[in-house]
């Protein structure tokens, strides 16, 4: 499959010059079209490389596109701060914008995607978005979306508000980067895994934990505690376990190793006034990147469901 990569510039900020990537599927001359676009929205310390969700897609007559939003993979600039944000709203520009490019080009309805702190991204972008996006946003897809904190009491009472509250008088202000790297190396195929990607754009050994990050995604996990009012039909999947460990163990390849999936559970009915949670069995953070018979579970379920919000596609 052929992939097509539009920079997308937006006003410097305080890091400087700024840039998204807008990445489009191409589709198959006498392939079905169904007019409907979708955007899918990649997680911190990432960037897209899952080819086989562009293909699922577009073999089903949908128009594929992913954004790497500024910051991040293809989007990082020298001199930048990688993945750093104050406000989760900084995105909302790169977002608003490949919805109009998918416009442009002939969709008629988009479908957001959202992966972990990228499915965040989508939820309260969805609750947020301009009319010129409601007016063709037709559903939400969110895979293991980052709605909370895997972490202690202490960690979400203390640690966190505290790094926050650090941030606003100095906003670089950072820690060595403290996730796991055993996830990358259950999903990279130079390690247990089967997919390839980049590991400059995607570092195993992670990046530096800037608290303004921390800050902008506690405050959005807060909005959506209150509640949101995301008037298009949701999906939330996530795997059906949670494996907190700090040595390798092979359940690492059948149960979400970022996240506490009974949080996700928890908190998706707080998206909006229609919303289908799914537990897929034995899936990883990344649905779509589990063994084979699991995310072809994962893809049955989002695609029968899309089936039933969308009729005409």
């Amino acid at each position: 499959m052929e992939f097509t990569y539009t920079t997308l510039p937006f006003p410097d900020d305080y890091d400087g010059p700024v840039v998204a990537t807008l990445i489009r599927a191409s589709l198959p001359p006498q392939g079905r079209d169904t007019g409907c676009g979708v955007l899918y929205v990649h997680g911190y310390v990432d960037y897209f490389f899952q080819t086989h969700l562009a293909e699922a897609f577009v073999a089903r007559g949908y128009r594929f596109y992913a954004v790497e939003l500024r910051k991040y993979g293809r989007s990082l600039l020298e001199g930048q701060h990688p993945n750093f944000a104050r406000s989760m709203t900084e995105y909302y520009p790169e977002l608003t914008e490949s919805v109009r490019r998918i416009v442009a080009e002939g969709a008629s309805e988009v479908v957001l995607l959202g992966h972990s702190t990228g499915g965040l991204l989508a939820a309260l972008y969805a609750d947020d978005a301009p009319d010129e996006v409601r007016r063709v946003m037709r559903c939400v897809v969110l895979n293991s979306p980052f709605l909370e904190f895997n972490a202690s009491w202490w960690e979400r009472r203390v640690a966190i508000p505290l790094a926050a509250a650090v941030s606003v008088v100095f906003p670089f202000a950072h820690k060595r980067n403290e996730l796991s790297p055993l996830y990358a190396q259950s999903v990279h195929r130079d390690y247990r895994g089967e997919w390839e990607f980049d590991t400059r754009m995607k570092p195993i050994e992670g990046i530096p934990l800037y608290f303004s990050w921390l800050r902008a995604v506690r405050n959005g996990q807060r909005r959506i505690r209150r509640g949101l009012h995301i008037d298009v039909p949701v999906l939330v999947m996530s795997s059906d376990r949670s494996w907190n460990g700090t040595v390798w163990d092979e359940a690492l390849m059948s149960s979400d190793s970022v996240l506490n999936v009974a949080d996700i559970r928890r908190y998706a009915p707080h998206l909006g006034p229609e919303v289908t949670y799914v537990a897929v069995e034995r899936g990883m953070h990344d649905l779509f990147l589990s063994a084979r018979e699991v995310r072809d579970e994962a893809f049955g379920v989002m695609f029968d469901w899309l089936e039933r919000m969308l009729p005409r596609v």
